[in-house]
């Protein structure tokens, strides 16, 4: 009978604190075996299996496994930092400085090497890997008599895999920019591959992907995650299902400008899932809202109560109404800009506090009126307490929280048809989106594709603020960010600052610690962007470029 060489790092994962060759060297009992049948008829086994990846995605204090830095977040701190790095966030509170996240919005503190900014993005996402890794090595997909439940584990583990390195090649794979020197060679480098046979030999010499050899080792995951899961039910969006993989897909190609293949993967994505956009009634739901799983949602992780602290959980940073946690002294608000890219009937401008507070709406909110009078102009509302319980953390931050919507893949269809098909098929999907389901008004001036990039960018600013859903997008088509404006809302002036293309801190930097360990790294790792730009820059004026 086949034997299963059986790990624990799906049950008690283990933190990768000092390199990738860390996670590589984990030993167990060399009799720690397990016969597939005693996998299948072990509940434990199987829950440990694949419960380890959503519950290790809303881990707070993953990687030090103890309270050593509050953006230590598992995947949340991706939602939030996403959400900075594009200037679409400020703090509201009267101290800028409790907000942890504020360095990927300002570049004033290190963002280099030695930061907590690279070394936690980095050991976050290869700390998933791990996991994901040790379950693809201990499932032989080769057996034809695997159950149907291992099978799909096993395609879960590798869609989970895929994910994490299109998250890696966002954040690392350097754009060219006006700040930093990103050469040619660098710009076509990702990051190093891990996966369940590599050694920790092969690890110390482990050579960031190129782009080609990046996306051919994602898209082969996320073939092998398409052959396991079709035809298999998930019991739940906390775990990848087939719609998922072709979510990813549609995601990666659109990463790597194939759009006709994002577009295609993205229909498949909508169809497969069934999904439906978010409604009105639903993201104003007081007690509901952004923190209970619905009909549009994908993807999502979920918070156990008796697994989390008070300060390192999404609610506790993102909700405007909770009185706990840092956000009650953050009072996360949007940019003004960006709120007012949305028309007066699009029901999404009801998520943030307008100056007029209830003379412009009556807000929906689990707190009473003087909380609202008394809160700054444009703080957020979208991401409520669960049950509207905004003063119990064990109550109010057991959340779910969404890590793929329909929307997205509404929007990725919308760009990626006109950048294969034609701006008018492109700008079509955009109108019928936006006027069908968040603002019956809205127009759609684009006659370029430059200019459809643009405004489908816009909406997923807007649709995905807090969810970070909208930066892959930015960094790749390299917008412009304009963050000190007349009448801007950026709380101080390390925040005023205005970058041709994008900011040099999109392109994350390499922990020394890794590079230390795999030192074939230390020749290719991207410029250090901290205070490349520093502000304030003047209205109307752009940062010094030096590249």
């Amino acid at each position: 009978m086949k034997l299963y060489k059986k790990s624990f790092g799906f049950i008690v994962a283990t933190a990768a604190m000092f390199s990738l060759t860390g996670c590589l060297e984990e030993t167990f009992p060399e009799d720690d075996y397990a016969t597939e049948k005693q996998i299948q008829s072990s509940p434990l086994a199987i829950s440990a299996l694949i419960n380890g990846i959503p519950s290790q995605m809303a881990q707070g204090y993953l990687v030090y496994e103890e309270q050593v830095h509050e953006t230590d977040m598992a995947y949340p701190q991706f939602m939030i930092a996403q959400t900075e790095l594009l200037g679409d966030m400020y703090p509201g509170g009267a101290n800028s400085g409790y907000d942890w996240y504020r360095t990927y919005n300002t570049l004033s503190a290190s963002c280099g090497a030695t930061s907590y900014f690279s070394y936690l993005p980095w050991f976050t996402l290869y700390k998933f890997i791990k996991t994901d890794n040790d379950i693809i090595n201990n499932i032989d997909g080769t057996d034809e008599g695997l159950s149907a439940d291992l099978r799909a584990y096993l395609g879960m583990a590798y869609a989970a895999r895929a994910f994490n390195y299109y998250m890696l090649t966002v954040f690392f794979q350097p754009m060219k920019n006006h700040y930093t020197n990103v050469t040619d060679e660098l710009a076509n480098l990702t990051a190093p591959k891990v996966v369940e046979t590599t050694t920790p030999e092969e690890a110390r010499n482990n050579p960031r992907l190129t782009k080609e050899k990046m996306k051919e080792f994602i898209l082969s995951d996320l073939d092998k995650a398409e052959k396991n899961l079709a035809g298999y039910k998930v019991s739940s969006n906390l775990f990848p299902s087939l719609a998922v993989v072709y979510g990813i897909k549609a995601k990666t190609y659109l990463w790597f400008e194939d759009y006709e293949n994002a577009a295609l993967y993205a229909r498949k994505a909508i169809d497969e899932s069934g999904a439906t956009p978010v409604t009105a009634k639903q993201w104003e739901d007081p007690n509901a809202g952004f923190c209970v799983a619905n009909q549009a949602w994908m993807w999502y992780l979920h918070y156990d109560a008796e697994n989390m602290g008070n300060l390192c959980n999404f609610t506790g940073w993102m909700s405007g109404e909770a009185d706990w946690g840092y956000s009650s002294l953050t009072l996360p608000m949007i940019d003004k800009s960006l709120y007012d890219k949305m028309g007066e009937n699009d029901f999404r401008r009801t998520t943030y506090l307008h100056p007029d507070k209830y003379d412009y709406y009556q807000y929906k909110s689990c707190r009473d009126e003087d909380f609202i009078k008394n809160a700054p102009a444009y703080l957020s509302l979208k991401f409520r307490c669960k049950d509207g319980n905004y003063k119990k953390y064990k109550d109010g931050g057991s959340v779910d929280c969404p890590i793929m919507r329909v929307e997205e893949m509404m929007l990725i269809e919308a760009e990626a048809v006109g950048m294969s098909k034609g701006v008018e098929e492109g700008k079509k999907l955009l109108v019928d989106f936006v006027k069908n389901y968040r603002d019956p008004g809205y127009k759609c001036k684009a006659s370029t594709t430059r200019e459809l990039q643009l405004a489908v960018l816009d909406q997923m600013r807007i649709e995905f603020w807090g969810e970070g859903n909208a930066f892959p997008s930015a960094k790749r088509i390299q917008p412009d960010i304009v963050q000190n404006y007349e009448g801007t809302n950026a709380p101080a002036n390390i925040y005023k600052i205005n970058c041709k293309g994008i900011k040099p801190n999109w392109n994350f930097v390499i922990p020394q610690t890794e590079t230390q360990s795999n030192q074939i790294l230390q020749e290719t790792n991207n410029p250090d962007p901290t205070k490349a730009v520093v502000g304030p820059i003047g209205v109307g004026e752009w940062a010094v470029e030096k590249y």
